[in-house]
């Protein structure tokens, strides 16, 4: 099994090296990067203007990544009196790392879904939410808060750029090198992925690999594409797509 992990760095490098350590064949192709979000200079002020108990929502662990450095520089601290949210563990820990405070996250899996079950977010009604997140992304969250009754806004903190390759001579690349098995954590990089192969390659080598996906979403989107080997990891950080990988 040769491994293809198209995750952004630095988690991608770091899935990579664990790989690597373990006695796998793996390799690094990250298919997008991350520059700072258009709204980020926004941030202190809308924060600033939540009242005790609002919600705030971290969707990433990118947007701890840019936002913090600015709210230090501008002698702020995260807000102690706002209800904290995370998409999941990875990224309530960064968070955690860097503000000391409490922040609710869903235990099983790093979904939406999952997330809008918590107890804590049942009654919003006439609350604030704040969500912080990069461009573009799903509307879930946000329709499903103001459909509870919250008064959502949104801050765009990082965005996220696909990298420019030459499809051929990756696809050339990648299968001389044996690639059976991809890794893909997002369904922006699946489609992405399916795009910049060329047709030849991707009949004849890219759906017959074994793809390894985060969610059921994703699962759906891979087969809608063509792939037929999908497997789905218990969750999305490092270890889960370990552990499935194993």
């Amino acid at each position: 099994m040769t491994i293809l992990v198209t995750r952004p760095s630095p988690a991608g490098d770091e899935l990579v090296s664990r790989l690597r350590a373990l006695g796998q064949v793996a390799y690094s192709f990250p298919l997008i990067e991350f520059s700072p979000g258009r709204q980020l200079d926004k941030l202190p002020g809308m924060l600033a203007s939540l009242s005790e108990g609002d919600l705030v929502f971290l969707l990433s662990q990118h947007v701890i990544h840019f936002a913090h450095p600015p709210l230090s520089q501008n002698g702020m601290s995260w807000p102690a009196n706002l209800a904290w949210f995370a998409i999941g563990r990875t990224t309530a820990l960064a968070f955690h790392t860097v503000s000391h405070l409490p922040v609710r996250y869903p235990q099983d899996r790093e979904t939406t879904e999952v997330l809008l079950q918590l107890p804590e977010l049942q009654n919003v009604a006439g609350k604030r939410a704040l969500i912080l997140r990069g461009n573009g992304g799903r509307e879930l969250l946000g329709e499903t808060l103001a459909e509870r009754g919250a008064e959502v806004t949104f801050c765009e903190c990082y965005q996220r750029n696909a990298r420019i390759y030459d499809g051929t001579e990756e696809a050339f690349r990648w299968r001389e090198r044996g690639i059976s098995t991809l890794v893909v954590t997002s369904g922006e990089m699946l489609q992405q992925l399916y795009a910049l192969i060329p047709e030849w390659y991707r009949k004849n080598w890219l759906l017959h690999c074994r793809l390894l996906v985060v969610s059921e979403r994703l699962a759906d989107l891979g087969r809608e594409l063509g792939w037929q080997d999908i497997r789905v990891a218990d969750n999305a950080d490092n270890d889960a797509l370990l552990r499935a990988l194993q």
